[in-house]
């Protein structure tokens, strides 16, 4: 008996994007696209019939926002929710306050482009749906994260803080912590960088999310944070005080020039079917960070991260995964453990603490 499909209701007031992700979607066996609805009150007499297992959805549209949509269905009806946004730096902002509200994922419009650009971002929209058709959603979304008021400057960029104990040979002794996450990870990374002092161990992040949302999800959670917290460029030096977060698109690694780490921040094929691709960095933290690498596996569908975290096991490196019960979806971890790599499982509100520990 085949299993059942993935019931997709399509609301955007564009009737391109509508054919468009329509298309795409149909094109895979396991997904039956139910309905479009140019607007949401369209698309909330279209719920009064028929529950769809996942609802994409636009912000900008006439006679009700998308945010007024995805607030109501959150506090009445939750379904698994995937906004499907602009790249513009506003529709950026309000694709970001959308996942605090309790959308699972962000995935960019589709447009035009080369064979390669339509291809890529056919295997990203699949694969976002399916993975919120098996997302953990609660009723009730989460409030929107405060700015914390500024107690202490952040560390500058070009300051390295002495370990509090130890050898003082950075070349050999200095940490790193290298995190990948998927589907829910934007709320996972917030909660683990809120925990994360000032002094803490050089951060490095894949997310997977679309092009030009690194940099605003970036800098919100700079804004709340006491690291300083920035989307990577190339050449940035992996610093204590400091996360980088992967920028959309472009894979990242780790690199290291004598005592120094840095990134390296580059175009690629799709690794794990993403880019970037947690496997990227983590088989760059293997090696040229080795034993001194500690390993984040978080919320996510698929494998990505696996590979890359059993190749830091084996050469000394600490890794630890988010448990279950806390996960979104459940996906990369579980692959990680089923590999063997994983040192600790624990819940996400356990992990800052313990890489912490094992970053000393």
């Amino acid at each position: 008996m085949s299993p059942a499909k993935i019931k997709v209701l399509i609301v955007d007031d564009s009737a391109v994007v509508r054919q468009t992700l329509k298309q795409i979607f149909e094109e895979d066996r396991n997904i039956e696209v139910v309905g479009v609805a140019a607007d949401p009150l369209i698309a909330l007499k279209r719920l009064e019939s028929d529950k769809p297992d996942v609802i994409t959805l636009d912000i900008e549209m006439p006679r009700m926002d998308g945010l007024t949509f995805l607030k109501k269905i959150m506090s009445e009806n939750p379904i698994p929710v995937i906004i499907c946004s602009s790249k513009s730096e506003d529709g950026s902002d309000n694709a970001l306050n959308a996942l605090e509200y309790g959308a699972v994922d962000i995935i960019q419009k589709p447009k035009m482009g080369t064979k390669q650009f339509l291809e890529d971002s056919k295997v990203r929209l699949v694969d976002a749906v399916k993975a919120a058709a098996i997302a953990r959603i609660k009723k009730g979304a989460p409030k929107p994260a405060v700015v914390r008021r500024e107690v202490q400057p952040k560390l500058s960029a070009d300051v390295v803080l002495p370990r509090a104990a130890g050898p003082s040979h950075i070349d050999t002794t200095e940490k790193i912590i290298v995190v990948g996450a998927s589907t829910g990870g934007t709320e996972a990374l917030k909660v683990f960088l809120e925990e994360m002092p000032i002094d803490a161990p050089g951060i490095v992040i894949v997310q997977h999310m679309p092009e030009n949302f690194t940099k605003a999800f970036a800098q919100r959670l700079n804004s709340i944070c006491d690291l300083e917290i920035k989307e990577a460029a190339d050449n940035d030096s992996v610093i204590r005080g400091r996360a980088l977060i992967a920028p959309g698109n472009k894979h990242c690694l780790i690199k290291r020039s004598g005592a120094r780490y840095y990134v390296e921040v580059k175009d690629g094929p799709l690794v794990c079917r993403h880019r970037p691709s947690v496997d990227v960095l983590f088989r760059s933290a293997s090696r040229f960070v080795g034993k001194n690498a500690v390993g984040i596996i978080m919320t996510g569908m698929g494998d990505d991260g696996a590979r890359g975290m059993k190749e830091m096991k084996e050469n000394g490196a600490y890794n630890i995964a988010q448990d279950e019960n806390s996960c979104v979806v459940f996906g990369m971890p579980n692959e990680a453990i089923k590999r063997g790599c994983v040192d600790l499982i624990i819940p996400l509100e356990q992990i800052a603490a313990a890489a912490l520990k094992a970053a000393r």
